[in-house]
């Protein structure tokens, strides 16, 4: 028997699977201590890519507007703020001309304690912190409509600013091909109706707009037309991280130069052959914090899609210690047992709240049964939303195995960190 850690939540779970099982394993080296990862921080804002330094970019007169992730990345923001908000202290820069905005895109606006936990006390105590609200019509403002026919609404803290800051992650996307830069603009802190076009039905059916995908991707390039709207959005620092959350690089400079060689890098790492498709493909969505609900929860579906084979059947570890985490999510996912009439609704009554991510789940559903494990959603829940759910480890076996012959097993731990690619694709 092969012995398989699952990240789930803040733990593991430990798998006995069959010795002929294939794992797929990211090559994203193991982290830095902290000391070492400050250092490397210091280090890339020192040289930071094809721009100056934040400290040479700022006056002391400036508006300085700072972006964050929200509680579902695993970002560490509170080192990275301090490191750039030391040198905006000494850049002359005063605290009530910053503002630091999570960039919560369509999720719910944050608590206090929230923003406690995302960037300490101290910072909480002394800036300003705000989540952005995409439904707060009177602080959005318009910048235009993109090639795509996206109409641009822009926070209006962050289009006053002099200049925006985005600190955040490098991740692959299941649908905007990595996460960072352009992101943090659309959708990030922009108007519900932008998002919904961004993100609308005919964007998301392209077959590039998928993990790993930039150049031809059109939800990738629509963000990025949209973020140069914003003529302050100049700087970024952005992080790679290892499988237990700590630094493995930094990328400091110019948003769209620096975003690239930031995923180029990433790019090398996650993107793993796998040599056949499974019968069963089991794995996580990448324990907490983005395992926190079932709304985030589909990007482990999808990643594990990619390698599973017709009539396949998915084994996803999410904790969802939040729930479901949207309801319109849920509600939409639950109008029919076929995903194609789901599908199809969606596409003749767009715009709906969540859409795009039923409709990966859907298209997950088209090919792959799917089996939940989670603490956090009652199984009568999962099931109208055309899930299986398992209460155990055990118990996803067995269901798995009576729906089909487990012969070839696939495990993804890392879940939608990795992106397995078929060899024969």
């Amino acid at each position: 028997m092969a012995n398989i850690s699952i990240p789930y939540g803040k733990g593991y779970v430990e798998l006995n699977l069959p010795k002929e099982i294939y794992t797929v394993y990211s090559r994203i080296p193991k982290g830095l201590p902290d000391k070492d990862a400050v250092n490397l921080i210091e280090d890339s804002l020192n040289s930071p890519i094809a721009i100056s330094k934040i400290e040479d970019i700022v006056k002391s007169s400036f508006r300085v507007t700072i972006l964050i992730t929200d509680k579902t990345r695993a970002t560490p923001s509170k080192t990275l703020l301090e490191r750039i908000l030391l040198r905006l202290e000494k850049a002359g820069v005063l605290k009530n001309n910053i503002r630091i905005v999570v960039a919560t895109g369509l999720h719910k606006p944050h608590t206090h304690s929230e923003i406690v936990e995302l960037v300490g006390k101290e910072i909480a105590g002394e800036y300003i912190v705000e989540s952005h609200n995409s439904d707060d019509d009177k602080n959005l403002v318009y910048l235009g409509r993109t090639s795509y026919g996206t109409e641009i609404y822009v926070n209006k803290t962050v289009v006053e600013s002099d200049i925006v800051v985005g600190i955040g992650l490098l991740e692959p996307h299941f649908f905007a091909g990595y996460s960072g830069g352009r992101k943090f603009i659309v959708p990030g802190v922009s108007a519900t109706k932008t998002v919904y076009q961004n993100h609308g039905y005919r964007m998301l059916s392209n077959p590039k707009a998928d993990y790993g995908f930039l150049d031809g991707n059109p939800v990738h390039e629509d963000m990025v037309e949209a973020s140069k709207l914003v003529k302050s959005y100049r700087f970024i620092l952005h992080v790679v991280l290892d499988k237990e959350k700590n630094i493995v690089d930094v990328f400091a400079g110019d948003v769209y130069k620096a975003h690239r060689a930031g995923v180029d890098v990433l790019d090398r790492y996650v993107k793993v052959d796998v040599p056949y498709e499974g019968d069963v493909v089991v794995a996580s969505n990448g324990g907490y914090p983005l395992d926190r609900d079932l709304y985030q929860a589909v990007k482990g579906m999808v990643t594990a899609s990619r390698v599973a084979r017709n009539g396949g059947v998915i084994v996803i570890f999410s904790e969802c210690r939040d729930g479901v985490g949207h309801e319109h999510f849920r509600e939409l996912a639950s109008i029919s047992r076929d995903p194609h009439k789901i599908l199809k609704y969606i596409e003749l009554n767009e715009p709906l709240r969540d859409q795009w991510q039923v409709q990966k789940l859907e298209q997950v559903l088209l090919k792959n049964k799917v089996i939940v494990v989670t603490k956090g959603v009652k199984h009568s829940v999962l099931e109208e939303m055309n899930l299986i759910p398992a209460s155990n480890a055990d118990e996803a076996f067995e269901i798995a195995c009576r729906e089909i012959e487990c012969r070839k097993i696939i495990a993804i731990p890392e879940g939608p960190y990795v992106i397995p690619v078929l060899k024969s694709y």
